[in-house]
């Protein structure tokens, strides 16, 4: 809900994309386009995806009309390289992990948009070193947005707690905000924090942190939290933002209801 909703994440967003030169264009890294390899969407006008269920008409009716970019999608498969990243020129768009932040960074629509999938195949230090390869984006004038939950554990989610989170969760969160904003090239040791297995049960809301953190290595510098807090217990909604050019871990609009089955293949 927070595409059509005011609250004080996205007021947040929106501050931030009201301070930020225009890019040139925005790469996003969604927890949604989770599949078995590792690709861009490269059509001239991805259509906007309304991948969730039981949400009101009003969120299925929202439109992100932002075009596309070739140039972004070839400089990303250069900029992997050897890692080979595939084409997508039409089974995938802009899901809400992308529009729901957007919406609210920038609201006309008008900024090119390039979505990079998750390769549901590889570890963590793949994503990581995957991140790092994109770095050179940045300084040509990309943002590069992750979009994920580091905490995000729908089969706990608790309806009395609306605003606060689990003693796991918060252990979790504030475990990897040590990392992000002390030495980002050690978030990966999160894995290993006794609470992961709780907090992330399926990695592909976490992984977006490992390519911000990966920017943050590569430039020398440590995250900062932009805004921090927790929603029905088993989530985490923590941004980071990384200088000018980079931003995780924009949550997106995870409720109940969702489905997240939804993904297809490339």
């Amino acid at each position: 809900m927070n595409a059509i909703e005011r609250n004080r994440y996205t007021d947040a967003w929106r501050a931030f994309g009201a301070g930020l030169r225009r890019p040139r264009a925005v790469l996003v890294i969604s927890a949604h386009w989770y599949i078995q390899a590792t690709a861009v969407t490269a059509m001239a006008r991805p259509h906007t995806i309304h991948d969730f269920y039981g949400f009101p008409p009003e969120l299925f009716a929202f439109e992100y009309p932002a075009p596309g970019d070739a140039w972004l999608a070839e400089a990303v498969a250069d900029a992997a390289q050897p890692v080979w990243v595939g084409a997508d020129h039409d089974s995938w768009g802009l899901d809400h992990g992308t529009w729901s932040v957007l919406a609210h960074i920038f609201p006309e629509a008008n900024v090119p948009v390039v979505q990079l999938s998750i390769d549901a195949l590889k570890p963590l230090d793949y994503h990581f070193d995957l991140g790092a390869r994109l770095a050179p984006l940045r300084r040509q004038g990309v943002l590069i947005l992750g979009s994920g939950n580091v905490v995000h554990n729908l089969g706990r989610l608790d309806g009395s707690r609306p605003d606060t989170g689990f003693d796991w969760a918060q252990r979790f969160d504030e475990a990897v905000r040590a990392a992000m904003t002390g030495a980002p090239d050690d978030v990966l040791v999160a894995a290993e924090h006794r609470d992961f297995r709780s907090a992330v049960p399926t990695p592909e809301h976490f992984i977006p942190v490992a390519y911000i953190a990966a920017l943050a290595a590569e430039a020398n510098q440590e995250a900062k939290v932009l805004v921090d807090g927790y929603t029905y217990g088993s989530l985490s909604m923590t941004s980071y933002v990384v200088e000018e050019g980079a931003m995780t871990v924009l949550p997106q609009d995870t409720r109940p209801g969702e489905g997240p089955e939804t993904h297809p293949n490339v």
